[in-house]
């Protein structure tokens, strides 16, 4: 399966926001890396799929009680 990059604009503001999405995003199947770019003003995540899908992460973000919406 062909790797993919997706990227979110996400609320995730601080530190403390990371954290709590963080288990789950390093446990997930599919997701061989991620970063979160909170000093951006949209406050980036990036996901290096390996076979996670956008909806899968948004779903991850949302369960955790944040938004996470695709950058195109």
């Amino acid at each position: 399966m062909e790797n993919k990059k997706f990227q979110f604009k996400t609320n995730l503001n601080c530190g403390g926001c990371v954290s709590k999405v963080q288990a789950d995003l390093d446990h997930a199947d599919g997701i061989c890396e991620w970063d979160v770019d909170t000093t951006n003003a949209d406050k980036i995540l990036t996901v290096k799929s390996e076979g996670i899908t956008e909806d899968e992460v948004i779903s991850i973000i949302n369960s955790k009680g944040f938004k996470a919406e695709p950058l195109n």
